[in-house]
């Protein structure tokens, strides 16, 4: 019995040493090991792609449907929030029909530029209600887009210090309403 279990030590001692020695699959172990972390960078980086996107692409819809309150379109037109939503969420129409439901706007007037500042000074906080007022010729208007996106790539909720998971992406524009008629 002691003679098997010696033979049996030897024997995986030689497999020990055997195994230490080879290198056939030494690529298939380093990349076992780096390929997690490297698809988790990869993700993020298509992740935060798109975050910049919706972004850029938010500005311009809101800066863009925006003018159509500066010209007076909107109040000559007999325009509401929802039509005014559903005119951003056809600028933003590569989302598909999550923008409805995702996108909140909020319009206000103020009597100066002055307080238009102090509103946008914390744009990652979603006021707790939504205002419709265009204003009348030559009001100065503040007009605030709030998108809620998710987010999947678990170290970006962190770096973008997002809230349970969903990134809100801002984007606003004031101006002052021209002389329509």
């Amino acid at each position: 019995m002691a003679r098997i279990l010696a033979n049996a030590r030897k024997r995986l001692a030689r497999q020990a040493d055997r195994f230490a020695r080879a290198e056939q699959g030494a690529t298939a172990v380093e990349f076992a090991l780096v390929a997690l972390p490297f698809l988790m960078l990869v993700f993020a980086i298509l992740e935060l792609g798109l975050v910049f996107m919706v972004s850029l692409t938010l500005e311009t819809a809101v800066a863009d449907v925006g003018r159509s309150i500066r010209t007076g379109q909107v109040q000559t037109g007999g325009g509401n929030a929802a039509t005014f939503k559903t005119a951003v969420c056809n600028k933003l129409s590569w989302l598909g029909s999550k923008c409805d439901a995702a996108l909140q706007i909020d319009v206000r007037t103020y009597s100066n530029f002055a307080n238009v500042s102090t509103a946008t000074s914390t744009p990652s906080q979603v006021p707790p209600t939504m205002l419709w007022d265009p204003g009348s010729p030559g009001s100065i208007v503040l007009v605030r887009a709030y998108y809620t996106w998710p987010l999947i790539t678990p170290l970006l909720t962190t770096g973008l210090q997002s809230a349970s998971g969903k990134r809100i992406i801002y984007a606003a524009t004031a101006f002052s309403n021209e002389p329509y008629e």
